[in-house]
């Protein structure tokens, strides 16, 4: 795949998406992103966070996405996105291509969230991974009381309708991320809704309270040797 720099998609000023157009998950990745940079929006669906990207921070962006409809919609606004499967393809994009590569609620959906997260920290700089919170209180509740898979703001699928296949909480995201080598350089917990929790210090309470969680991650640098 072709992972050169490009020219930046050419979108006008009285386009640019408000923030409060976005969802506040994708708000929120973006303002971890610096200007300027190089990003690979993975499961981008319809573009909106890259053309959000390119409009308001200037990047050089490009997207994959599962479905056709959803690159259909992407290269009708001008973004450079193609179709690919995070799970089959990320092997051909060269090591730290890009500055930032995102994947926003697509992990659960993967088949094998290991080897792409893994994938994730070796083509970008740094990774901005978001996905539902499998340890949140009100998914305990109804998995203690009813018996039932919960249905949540945020995992909002009956059980035989859900393309989430490997659901984890925030703590099995952390574990994943040590065993990897993965550096957690920030974590975000917060409602469906985009209301940050006010525990943010404590992992076990944020893996409580959050609903949803956005995480910055990056591969460790190996320690030279003494």
């Amino acid at each position: 795949m072709n992972v050169g720099a490009g020219a930046r998609t050419d979108l006008t000023r009285a386009d640019v998406r408000r923030p409060s157009d976005i969802r506040v998950d994708l708000q929120m990745i973006a303002d971890m992103i610096k200007p300027e940079s190089r990003v690979l929006d993975i499961g981008c669906g319809d573009g909106q966070l890259l053309r959000y990207l390119v409009q308001t921070r200037n990047v050089v962006g490009r997207g994959i996405e599962l479905s056709q409809a959803g690159v259909n919609a992407s290269v009708a606004q001008g973004l450079s996105v193609v179709q690919g499967d995070a799970d089959s393809d990320l092997s051909d994009y060269p090591t730290q291509a890009f500055d930032y590569v995102v994947l926003s609620q697509t992990l659960q959906a993967t088949r094998n969230p290991r080897r792409v997260v893994s994938e994730l920290v070796r083509i970008g700089r740094k990774a901005i991974i978001s996905f539902p919170n499998f340890g949140y209180w009100k998914v305990r509740w109804r998995l203690l009381t009813d018996g039932r898979m919960p249905r949540t703001g945020a995992l909002d699928y009956e059980w035989h309708e859900t393309p989430n296949i490997h659901l984890c909480t925030i703590l099995d995201f952390v574990d994943l991320c040590d065993t990897l080598g993965a550096r957690v350089e920030r974590r975000i917990s917060m409602t469906s809704g985009g209301r940050t929790s006010l525990v943010q210090r404590s992992l076990h309470v944020a893996n409580l309270f959050g609903e949803q969680a956005v995480f910055l991650v990056s591969r460790q640098q190996p320690q030279p040797a003494r």
